[in-house]
């Protein structure tokens, strides 16, 4: 097997984490190469300057990379990438073969993990879900939180290499792939709709004349305290919503837990109310937020308020 580390998709989220694997010793040495590929070339040379000294090779394909790696992990942005990138003529299945594992990091729908965890067992490979909690700063700074499941083998692998260089916690759940993307649509549909919430609760601070930097303080002071709070806050109230977690991949994983939710016969209301106001603000032409931080939803929010405020916020 191959002791090169393989690195499918250097967006958002992938370049702070194939560079923890470089800047922790996982890989980018001469008995282990990190191996890369994204659809944009100019961001495996961005990471190649970045780390000169490291062992770096860019391949044309993300087919060549999986043929040249023992492991590769994936980080893609979407479930429509995702299936373009692995089941393509030069994707990531091409490249499968006997020994060969891959590790997909990416938010799908329960069904898209499954057909991938099948192909790449049925050409001799390992497959590991490894959905992640956790945004472009936790990506960088190696704190994310994988959750994972499929081959526990390859759990074991790399759960105190790979892993604890990109993450500060991994939790395997069961060997049946799907348990992984359950746990993160849970995750982040809490996390939508606690920003909703807090959003709701910011607009109606500011437009009954309350301090929004003191009510943040004041919510952090107490039992519904939230670390999303204290960074989120202060950002939302001066508009700056530079993208971390882009809101139509927020409202992408919401969509996919509301569906989840109504499969299983769970009551979901609260989570769907705040499903459709994340849809709102992504589809909304004039706000132009889907590429936006999530945060943004909070913008979406002052648009439909008819509260002095928000009338005035909006002309601002």
């Amino acid at each position: 097997m191959s002791s090169a580390t393989g690195f499918v998709g250097l967006g958002i989220m992938g370049e702070g984490m194939a560079a923890r694997l470089l800047s922790e010793g996982v890989a980018g040495t001469e008995s282990n190469p990190l191996v890369i590929w994204n659809r944009t070339k100019s961001k495996c040379e961005a990471l190649q300057s970045k780390f000169p000294e490291k062992l770096i090779v860019i391949k044309d394909t993300a087919k060549e990379v999986v043929e040249s790696c023992g492991i590769t992990y994936s980080m893609l942005s979407t479930p429509e990438v995702s299936k373009i990138v692995f089941e393509g003529d030069n994707g990531v299945l091409a490249g499968v073969g006997e020994g060969k594992s891959i590790v997909d990091c990416a938010t799908l729908a329960e069904s898209d993990m499954k057909r991938m965890d099948e192909a790449v067992r049925s050409k001799g490979g390992r497959f590991l879900e490894a959905p992640v909690s956790g945004s472009k700063g936790p990506a960088a700074q190696g704190s994310l939180i994988f959750l994972c499941a499929g081959s526990e083998d390859l759990f074991n692998d790399i759960k105190d290499s790979g892993l604890k260089a990109m993450g500060k916690a991994s939790h395997f759940f069961k060997s049946k792939v799907g348990y992984g993307t359950r746990a993160k649509l849970v995750v982040n549909s809490l996390m939508g709709t606690m920003l909703a919430a807090f959003g709701e609760g910011l607009a109606l601070s500011e437009s009954m004349g309350l301090d929004p930097n003191t009510m943040i303080e004041v919510i952090g002071q107490g039992a519904i305290q939230a670390p999303m709070f204290n960074l989120k806050g202060p950002k939302m109230i001066v508009k700056d919503h530079a993208p971390n977690f882009p809101l139509k991949h927020a409202h992408k994983d919401m969509a996919l837990a509301c569906d989840m939710a109504k499969e299983t016969g769970v009551e979901y209301s609260v989570m769907e109310s705040a499903e459709k106001l994340f849809r709102g603000a992504r589809d909304d032409a004039e706000l132009k937020v889907a590429d936006e931080d999530f945060s943004a939803v909070f913008e979406k929010i002052h648009k439909e308020s008819t509260s002095e405020y928000s009338k005035k916020r909006k002309l601002g």
